[in-house]
């Protein structure tokens, strides 16, 4: 009876009556019937243009002092106002862009990098491998994120190379453990052991046979990751460990903008609706992404 439909189904996709899609295409034609997702697509991929095109785009170079438009309201040539020095806050907000999206794209490669090797070693192997990296995975669990990355700011010092160490040490845990039970199920599967019986070293089936499995699941991982990763930024910049004057970030922007928020609220505004409508626009793409990549929901 298998068989007979099998067949059935055969003959109706040559025939064209069932159009037959590959696992991608068929997800992002689900990814497109979702507008609210889409939206959020089309917006980071603005914010992420105007990130590269900064310094065509941005009205006044992001360091430019003028002490005579000191803490200046929205006017024709500073189009969102000044700060403190008489610098463009439009101009460093796009330049401030440029620091988030490198942040969180960047440590995400490194804590994939991590987490991936760590996961599929620990998953595979098993025994005292796979004890070792679980109980390290749960000695960087057993802390808060911020308070974690604050400690390892203060050890290391602040700047740019030193938040992408710091905020990759974060998020490695939660890829590992996700890449480490996929392993753990694709081990016991037939043709992982017909890879074994073939003589298939451990390196070359995780590798060939186990991470392309994974690949959906990494995908939305590192997509959801980089709101978390400019969140953590953001935090570390505005308590001082994370980047440092005079380079533009929208966490120190806040934070220097304490002192004026009775009078110059919008000093403070505007940078912080750079990071809500970037880490929402992220998170709803990320989770219209996860169900449109989960098998479970095709057809």
């Amino acid at each position: 009876m298998f068989f007979m439909k099998r067949k059935k189904l055969e003959e109706q996709i040559l025939a064209g009556d069932i159009q037959h899609t590959g696992y991608y295409k068929d997800a992002f034609m689900r990814l497109k019937k979702n507008k609210i997702v889409m939206a959020c697509l089309i917006f980071i991929g603005l914010l992420v243009l105007s990130a590269l095109l900064a310094p065509v785009i941005a009205p006044h170079d992001p360091d430019e002092q003028n002490y005579e438009a000191v803490l200046q309201k929205a006017s024709p040539r500073y189009l969102l106002g000044a700060d403190e020095f008489g610098r463009d806050i439009l101009s460093r907000i796009i330049y401030g862009g440029r620091v988030s999206f490198s942040v969180g794209l960047l440590t995400q490669l490194f804590a994939s990098l991590i987490g991936i090797t760590l996961g599929a070693i620990a998953g595979y192997n098993g025994g005292w491998i796979d004890a070792v990296i679980s109980r390290i995975m749960e000695i960087f669990s057993a802390f808060p994120d911020l308070l974690l990355a604050m400690g390892i700011m203060f050890v290391i010092g602040p700047g740019v190379a030193n938040v992408f160490i710091a905020l990759a040490l974060l998020s490695w845990v939660s890829i590992a453990r996700l890449i480490r039970g996929q392993v753990l199920q694709l081990k016991e599967t037939e043709y992982i052991e017909a890879a074994r019986v073939c003589g298939a070293s451990g390196f070359w089936i995780i590798l060939k046979h186990m991470l392309p499995n994974c690949v959906s699941t990494i995908i939305v991982m590192v997509t959801l990751g980089i709101p978390n990763a400019i969140m953590s930024e953001a935090s570390l910049s505005f308590l001082g460990l994370g980047i440092q004057p005079p380079i533009a970030s929208w966490g120190a922007m806040i934070s220097a903008a304490q002192p004026y928020i009775g009078y110059r609220p919008w000093y403070s505004i505007f940078p912080g609706i750079a990071i809500i409508l970037t880490v929402i626009a992220f998170n709803i793409f990320g989770d219209g992404l996860r169900d449109a990549l989960d098998p479970k929901l095709r057809n």
